[in-house]
């Protein structure tokens, strides 16, 4: 299985959680998980992700490589929510997904079919 990870934004906490007891409530392992950290370094954002592979079946390694990938591959936006996720505060989560490519890709048409 193949995996896809990024940085979406900066969350209020509060919001956060209310959206993950929703999306829990309304899916039920559906390949894509939100994470979220207080600080943005490459060990909180793979210790926010150690426990998604165990509700999901998912590779711990093939997950946590893919994270460090996106942490070596975009300097550029993680410098971005960086200072972003400063300047909100210490009330503020940073946002990423980590979805299998293929539950995303579904995700997205799904989307799509219902717009059209």
């Amino acid at each position: 299985m193949n995996y896809t990870f990024g940085l979406l934004g900066i969350s209020p906490v509060i919001d956060f959680f209310e959206h993950q007891q929703k999306m829990s409530q309304k899916y039920h392992h559906q390949g894509i998980e939100y994470i979220a950290t207080q600080i943005c370094t490459l060990d909180a954002l793979i210790e926010s992700v150690e426990l998604v592979p165990s509700k999901l079946d998912w590779n711990l390694d093939r997950v946590v490589d893919t994270v460090i990938q996106f942490w070596l591959n975009n300097s550029d936006s993680i410098t971005y929510w960086k200072s972003r996720l400063q300047d909100a505060g210490r009330d503020n989560l940073l946002v990423g997904r980590l979805a299998d490519i293929q539950s995303l890709r579904h995700n997205f048409e799904s989307l799509l079919k219902d717009n059209y």
